[in-house]
């Protein structure tokens, strides 16, 4: 019989946009179509990929510059507008759940650090395939926006685990520096909002290229 490997971390910590929930592109063309709205220039695929992960306000002032101080809050709406109205387009990407319960049966604390609002994150969790998956969460409009490492520190402090004992996972280079300022070590994926060459110079443990290869490092590995 094979032994299970020894447990290296006592948290994983998951972003939730390109990392768990398959929403990259749509989280594109809704900052693209809310530029559009207020008459602003209208960021490329990549400009729009590069800031999700980042609290919305921070996120759409680098996406969409230039812009008025007082129209970015129509810029806000006209997002939130878009995105909630095709919200019921998005799922997990396929072996989440599998992903996440191996790892509570492996007794690891869960939790979440993202970029997304409260309400946005709160209407995913309490849906019946996702209620209690998670020990703790943080969202990007009830903390520090990332890569500041205080959502990762809060949750570090809420569920009594040692940076050496906590690992962020993330499809942005946001995830990779808020694990590194935390002094936590971190996994990226590359099939979210950033390229993988991206990641090199924050030197992830791993990269994976699927949420299955994800999920066999998870188990290997951490």
């Amino acid at each position: 019989m094979t032994a299970t490997p020894a447990r290296q971390f006592d948290l994983i910590v998951f972003d939730w946009d390109g990392t768990l929930f398959d929403s990259t592109a749509l989280i594109v063309q809704c900052i693209q179509a809310a530029a559009a709205d207020v008459g602003a220039d209208v960021p490329s695929d990549a400009q729009a990929a590069y800031v999700i992960g980042m609290g919305l306000v921070e996120a759409l002032k680098l996406a969409v510059p230039g812009l008025a101080t007082e129209h970015y809050p129509a810029l806000v709406q006209r997002y939130r507008h878009h995105y909630f109205r095709r919200q019921h387009e998005l799922s997990l990407f396929a072996g989440t759940l599998d992903m996440l319960h191996a790892l509570k049966a492996r007794q690891h604390r869960l939790g979440v650090a993202t970029g997304k609002s409260r309400r946005g994150l709160d209407e995913a969790l309490h849906t019946v395939q996702l209620r209690g998956l998670f020990d703790a969460t943080r969202t990007a409009d009830e903390t520090t926006s990332k890569p500041h490492p205080r959502m990762l520190l809060e949750l570090m402090a809420e569920l009594g685990c040692a940076a050496e004992r906590t690992l962020m996972v993330g499809d942005t280079t946001h995830d990779l520096q808020l694990a590194a300022n935390a002094r936590a070590a971190s996994v990226a994926v590359s099939f979210g909002a950033h390229e993988r060459e991206a990641f090199e110079a924050y030197t992830p443990r791993f990269v994976a290229h699927s949420t299955a290869e994800l999920g066999d490092w998870l188990l290997a590995h951490a």
